[in-house]
């Protein structure tokens, strides 16, 4: 009887399957969790803005802007008016939405915030006195 020495192309076959299925799997976790990221990056932007909105601006003036930007909300880290993509607020293509509502010239009663998130509906926020 001969004794076998090394590996058969079977085995060998069986392995690269299994290393690859692998990194397949690996590749696309990582994927998702840079989304989810991306995600929670731009939901702390927008609880940033709604609560800038609501505690300092409104507190202030009484009524909300029309637009905003790191001019109108000063409180707000001007980083955060950048969606993850590095697109600015106030751009169609941001991933970022104000709109003010029952406005009269610059003056708001209302408002909607809202982020469009890769994994999970849109996260909106709404002024408090709906």
């Amino acid at each position: 009887m001969r004794k076998q020495q090394g590996f058969t192309v079977i085995e060998i076959i069986i392995v690269i399957v299994f290393l690859g299925a692998a990194t397949v799997v690996l590749l696309m976790q990582r994927a998702n969790l840079a989304s989810s990221q991306r995600d929670d990056q731009r939901k702390i932007a927008i609880n940033a803005m709604y609560y800038s909105l609501e505690e300092v601006f409104y507190t202030k003036n009484g009524y909300y802007p029309t637009k905003i930007d790191s001019a109108t909300l000063r409180s707000v880290d001007p980083d955060l008016f950048t969606d993850p993509n590095g697109v600015k607020i106030g751009d169609p293509k941001s991933n970022y939405r104000y709109d003010g509502e029952n406005c009269d010239g610059d003056k708001c009663k209302a408002y909607t915030l809202r982020a469009d998130l890769e994994h999970e509906d849109d996260y909106v926020k709404t002024n408090r006195t709906r």
